[in-house]
């Protein structure tokens, strides 16, 4: 509701000042008055409020949003009072409120020079800069810009009047123009005054200099937010600085369109609406920017040597003839010069690979980064559609579009590492030079590396949770066999000893009885304690090595029907603890497929440390896997173990028949 009154009110103040111009149209006001029209003021307050009170209703709690919408309704305000005071002194003399009038003018209206600095050590967050010492630097600088306003407010007008050598017309001189002007001499006032003036061109670097420092700092999304203010500024010179011999109307118009660009930039930075799209319109700007300016000094220096050599009456049809003949190519090169800036970073490859790396990295899953590629192609390529999908490997499928689709349509695949794992659709691919579907097929392979590193990532963080579960659960289970096996089984040992013990003298054969019993339960504790190491780790691998270990399970499996041979090579004794038992275990494991489901008559197995770690082999003559077979748990379970410590296990049928087990285990990280 607020936001309307305000609106309201800013509307209304702007009619009531055209009105109060119109009324003084055509009457004579002496320039010493220095009542200027109202209406420019009012344009530029209007232009700086209704961004404000937009970004008002969108963010209530912005600061930036207060000081857009404060600022463009004190502009406002004062424009008011400038046409007022023009009024009630020139037009409609007698009328109320003369003096306040042109005292808020000529005064107070001077706190408006608070607005650019205040609005700049506040953007994007609504915060002073962050550190002790920025902060306090920021309090200067806006305390250094408010002593103006404040001399200005509390200083008397005559001091005002002879600092600046002026004098005011009679009829504004008997106004009473000071209702808060504090009586202190000239001597005071005249230093004073000059320091004030010299402090708001030095109070102005503190802000920009605390904006390049956010800027040096600043995530992604911050310095896309900063790039929206540097645009606005860039607009703000291209309308202020081009020369024009125009009426004095129309630069009032043009400082109204740089308030309300800057005010426009400012609202979409810190609502974060399509942030990355300044940097296309920063470079449109500076090629048409750089392109105007030079067609006006093309211009000028044509005229201006045309009328020094030939005169005033020829400068025109010379002028014709030298652009005919030189400027027409020039304006070619620049018109493809502003071209290749505007049409996209397909002409920048560094800027479109850079894009997109930022938003990779603010992405934080795959699918947000699908979106984060549809959305950089689309942009840099300007298409009118983009549709990326990518298969997981899990099996499923992922899409993401951007855009709606028009005219002729391309399929190109999405490759990782020579492995298709998608597919890229894109609209009006057609106008896509062969430079550009180069640098498209660049852009879609960073972006495939950046999606399958975060698949990569998710299925190592799910991996390590496993394995903390695997391992809670394996403790779990050791201490209920220790407790509920063990112990009760040594306790009733030690009561059998006991016992013995105390028969020993008087009944000897049964005391002998007790001890045969405890003896066959030691027995089976052994047994007990034997399958819990074993269960923890092979004791064969630390026995006899993990070469005679895998050997000696050969042996256990080796028959008439079945021969099994073992060769290794490479420094088997020097392998990680892991590696060993994942190599024991996948060999044990593929060795008891080939018993139970095989058939073979022989079976080769082999380890081999190359450079990429322990390479595992376990071949069979057998009859193979059918395709329509599913994967069992033992299977799975060799992929898993391959996988925990980051390798990989396959399991394929050769050509020649029967099945391969191939693994291949990293040492480098487990060394």
């Amino acid at each position: 509701m607020l936001p309307v009154v305000l609106a309201a009110a800013g509307l209304a103040i702007a009619v009531a000042t055209v009105v109060l111009d119109i009324q003084a149209r055509g009457v004579p006001i002496p320039e010493a008055a220095e009542l200027d029209l109202g209406w420019p003021s009012a344009l530029w307050g209007l232009a700086m409020l209704l961004p404000g009170v937009l970004l008002l209703r969108l963010l209530p709690r912005h600061a930036v949003a207060w000081v857009l919408t404060g600022f463009g309704l004190l502009w406002m305000v004062d424009s008011l009072a400038s046409s007022w005071a023009a009024y009630a002194i020139y037009v409609a003399p007698g009328t109320p409120g003369a003096s306040a009038a042109y005292w808020f003018y000529a005064s107070f209206g001077s706190t408006l020079l608070l607005g650019l600095p205040v609005l700049i050590l506040l953007f994007p967050d609504g915060r002073l800069p962050e550190g002790r010492v920025w902060r306090a630097l920021s309090v200067t600088s806006l305390a250094l810009t408010g002593l103006l306003p404040v001399l200005l407010i509390t200083v008397p007008f005559t001091v005002i009047a002879r600092y600046h050598g002026t004098q005011l017309p009679p009829e504004i001189a008997r106004l009473g123009l000071d209702p808060l002007a504090v009586p202190l001499p000239y001597a005071f006032w005249e230093p004073a005054l000059s320091v004030a003036y010299v402090s708001i061109l030095v109070s102005l670097v503190v802000p920009f200099a605390a904006t390049v420092r956010r800027y040096r700092v600043a995530d992604p999304e911050r310095r896309a937010q900063i790039r929206w203010l540097m645009w606005a500024a860039l607009m703000d010179m291209v309308v202020l600085l081009t020369p024009l011999t125009v009426p004095p109307q129309l630069p009032a118009v043009l400082l109204g369109l740089a308030i309300a660009l800057t005010s426009a930039a400012v609202v979409v930075a810190v609502t974060k609406y399509r942030l990355y799209d300044v940097d296309r319109l920063i470079s449109a700007t500076v090629a048409y920017g750089v392109l105007a300016a030079l067609v006006v000094l093309v211009d000028v220096a044509v005229f201006t040597a045309a009328g020094s050599v030939l005169g005033e009456r020829d400068s025109a049809l010379a002028a014709i003839a030298i652009v005919a003949v030189l400027y027409a190519p020039l304006r070619g090169w620049l018109w493809r010069g502003a071209r290749r800036l505007t049409r996209g970073p397909r002409h920048d490859p560094y800027a479109a690979v850079s894009t997109l790396a930022e938003r990779l990295e603010l992405a934080t899953d795959p699918d947000e980064q699908l979106l984060a590629v549809a959305t950089t192609l689309a942009g840099a390529f300007r298409l009118a559609y983009v549709r990326v999908e990518i298969e997981r490997p899990n099996g499923d499928r992922s899409v993401v579009e951007r855009g709606t689709p028009r005219g002729p349509s391309v399929s190109l695949p999405v490759a990782y590492r020579g492995e298709v794992v998608g597919r890229l659709v894109l609209c009006r691919a057609g106008e896509l030079s062969e430079r550009d579907q180069r640098l498209l097929g660049d852009l879609v392979r960073q972006a495939a590396a950046a999606a399958r590193a975060t698949e990569l990532s998710a299925d190592l963080q799910r991996i390590r949770a496993h394995l903390v579960l695997t391992r809670e659960e394996e403790r779990r289970r050791l201490r209920r066999d220790l407790h509920d096996g063990l112990g009760p089984s040594l306790g009733a040992m030690a009561l059998r000893i006991e016992a013995a013990r105390n028969l020993a003298a008087t009944a000897p054969a049964q005391a002998d009885r007790l001890l045969e019993q405890t003896a066959a339960d030691v027995g089976g504790v052994l047994a007990d304690m034997r399958r819990l190491v074993h269960d923890l780790r092979p004791p064969a691998l630390d026995e006899l090595g993990v070469l005679r270990a895998i050997e000696q399970q050969a042996d256990r499996v080796r028959s008439a029907a079945l021969d099994v041979r073992v060769t290794g090579d490479g420094a088997l004794d020097a392998l990680p603890a892991a590696v060993e038992v994942a190599a024991y275990r996948i060999v044990s494991e593929a060795l008891a497929n080939v018993v139970k489901h095989a058939g073979a008559a022989r079976c080769d197995i082999s380890l081999r440390v190359g450079e990429c770690g322990l390479e595992v082999t376990v071949r069979d003559d057998g009859r193979g896997i059918g395709p329509d077979v599913a994967a069992g748990v033992g299977m799975l379970s060799l992929r898993e173990r391959a996988a925990e410590l980051g390798g990989h296990c396959e399991v394929s049928c050769p050509p020649g028949g029967g099945t391969l087990v191939g693994a291949r285990l990293p040492m480098d990280c487990l060394a």
